[in-house]
């Protein structure tokens, strides 16, 4: 089956997690790795850090411009997460699922619930899950991006996000990356490729027209 020829439209591709779960690591992997994907950057009101780019990681606004985007209804979703603003633009999402491109968000359940009310049809969640409580800490600590209270704060936000699992078309605990990613890829690849209410009418005409032409064919021989 032809899938660029029958798709029409790209996919929402949710991938929600505790932070330290892996998360971005698998996006940014599965954005460089697979056609036609692509990432929704998110707007914040927090300060860029030093390793950060505008218009890569995040763009970067005031608290003015964000209640502004909210206002003129600009937001596919947003929520608060430790003190700041996080927020989807919504043309940037709707002219790159109209083209055909799958766009991927590093979104947590909040976000993903806000998603689902405005989309019924071409979304996939999938939640990251880390191998155990002793590993994440850990690779929080790693990161060695944030204070000990910080640390503390996103445990705490971890313990509420986890509990948001079943909400999830699918799981992967990610204890190695590799194999994680080959799961994540696998998901994306069969989800192309499934029939849903967006595609089936496309389809439908593709099969229509294979019929009509394999009945003449029949007929003249």
């Amino acid at each position: 089956m032809n899938n660029q020829l029958i798709r029409r439209k790209g996919l929402l591709l949710i991938i929600s997690s505790p932070s330290g779960a892996g998360k971005t690591t698998l996006t940014r992997k599965l954005i460089s790795d697979l056609e036609d994907t692509v990432l929704s950057i998110s707007v914040t009101t927090r300060q860029k850090r030093s390793n950060e780019k505008d218009g890569l990681h995040y763009y970067f606004i005031n608290e003015d411009a964000f209640k502004e985007m909210i206002k003129q209804d600009n937001l596919l979703e947003y929520a608060n997460v430790f003190g700041y603003n996080y927020g989807t633009p919504k043309d940037r999402v709707t002219e790159a699922i109209q083209s055909g491109k799958d766009v991927v968000f590093d979104i947590d359940w909040q976000g993903a619930s806000q998603l689902r009310k405005s989309f019924n049809d071409n979304i996939v969640s999938i939640f990251i899950l880390p191998p155990s409580a002793t590993e994440l800490m850990s690779r929080l600590i790693k990161r060695d991006q944030d204070s000990f209270d910080t640390i503390k704060n996103r445990l705490n936000a971890a313990y509420d996000e986890i509990k948001h699992w079943d909400e999830y078309d699918y799981v992967i605990i990610n204890d190695k990356i590799t194999e994680s990613y080959e799961e994540l890829k696998a998901i994306i690849l069969s989800e192309r490729v499934k029939i849903t209410n967006s595609n089936k009418s496309k389809i439908e005409t593709h099969v229509n027209t294979l019929l009509h032409d394999l009945s003449d064919r029949l007929s003249s021989s």
